[in-house]
């Protein structure tokens, strides 16, 4: 009974004594500090370059030439061209709409009539002014009669120089009653029809030119340092034109159209700092690949700029502050390097001085790097293009 009792307790006399045993005899555990790893980067190897500098901007297309329809007699309309429509085109010297000619040409007869008649009064007003200067000549005719002929004939070739201003303005009143198209153009849009009467002086219809398209194109003062503008006086045109490449997505497909930078305007805008430039774009209604010009078209302007030479380029991400980026060693370690930058943009920038070729710039975002930090490279990746 006592051997049973006894057993349980010599049990676990005996674990603790192997257990003692065990952590007695085992090996020792001597603690070590982890072991850092240098965080992986990548880099860009610096490649000195010539690049073509691009301004991109935007604008919405608009006519070189608008103006308005406007009747320069009254009456009522009898005929309108069916090109008179908002929407339609036509060529310079196309008639548009005519006006009741009906009363102008009445005018007309009339004005005829008058010079008819002042030139027989001038014809009878000389003779009496050389038969009273005979008289006079022979001391029949007193001197108020000589001057009464005289004034007659002064008169007569008054009215006669009126009534032949009277039959031009009567001629060209008939020809107003056509309304002449002044250049090859496109109707914006029209205020009249057959049948109604409109007054001298009111427009009728908005045209403008398709001959040239421009597009108003905003550019920040300090983009114009990198294009080939010269400081003109505002609205001069340019002594030499500058390329323009316009996109648009028009009909579900992306479009392009070649122009030229052919002025600037006068004013620069004291809240965005912007000047304002003018691209032109010859014949934008001409059949081609790309669908025509339209007016309003909303447009993407990529406009060349001057050629820069030794210039690095990297990717935006590589900017650390204000004018500086990370520079790999030889040792693989960082370097803070200060450099001189052309351009920043969206996606890259620019550096102008600052670096030398073949040395390697980190471009991966690291969230805290100091000054001689050990990094791991990754393989070396090579620039791209700048725009």
């Amino acid at each position: 009974m006592n051997r049973k009792r006894l057993t349980p307790v010599f049990i676990v006399v005996v674990g603790f004594s192997a257990a003692g045993f065990l952590f007695a005899t085992g090996p020792k555990v001597e603690p070590r500090s982890p072991e850092r790893v240098p965080p992986l980067v990548r880099t860009l190897q610096v490649q000195p370059e010539t690049v073509r500098l691009e301004v991109s901007t935007h604008g919405t297309v608009m006519p070189r030439t608008e103006s308005d329809l406007v009747p320069e007699v009254s009456g009522r309309v009898v005929w309108r061209s069916p090109e008179l429509v908002s929407g339609g085109f036509f060529d310079q010297g196309d008639v548009l709409l005519r006006i009741d000619p009906l009363d102008y040409e009445l005018g007309l007869e009339q004005a005829r009539a008058d010079v008819a008649r002042a030139r027989s009064e001038l014809t009878n007003a000389r003779r009496d002014d050389t038969r009273q200067q005979n008289l006079k000549a022979q001391g029949v005719a007193s001197d108020a009669q000589r001057e009464d002929a005289s004034n007659r004939l002064a008169v007569a070739e008054a009215s006669l120089r009126v009534a032949r201003a009277a039959l031009a303005r009567a001629e060209r009143d008939l020809e107003r009653t056509e309304m002449i198209a002044p250049y090859p153009g496109r109707v914006r849009t029209e205020r009249v029809d057959v049948g109604q009467f409109i007054a001298r002086g009111t427009p009728v219809a908005t045209l403008y030119a398709v001959d040239r398209a421009e597009v108003r194109l905003p550019i920040h003062d300090e983009e114009l340092a990198f294009l080939d503008i010269p400081e003109a006086r505002g609205g001069s045109e340019l002594p030499a034109s500058v390329p323009v490449l316009l996109r648009a997505r028009f009909a579900g497909a992306e479009h392009e159209w070649q122009g030229n930078i052919v002025r600037t305007e006068g004013e620069l805008d004291p809240q965005t700092r912007m000047v304002h430039v003018i691209a032109e774009v010859d014949d934008p209604y001409a059949s081609g690949p790309s669908p025509p010009l339209a007016v309003g078209l909303f447009v993407e302007a990529h406009i060349l700029g001057t050629e820069a030479e030794n210039v690095v380029i990297l990717p935006r991400s590589s900017l650390r502050g204000e004018e500086q980026v990370l520079v790999v060693d030889e040792d693989n370690r960082l370097r803070y390097r200060k450099v001189e930058l052309l351009r920043i943009d969206a996606e890259q920038i620019l550096v102008r001085e600052g670096l030398a070729s073949g040395e390697r710039v980190c471009i991966s975002a690291l969230e805290s790097a100091t000054d001689g930090m050990l990094v791991r490279v990754q393989v070396t990746e090579t620039g791209g293009e700048a725009s």
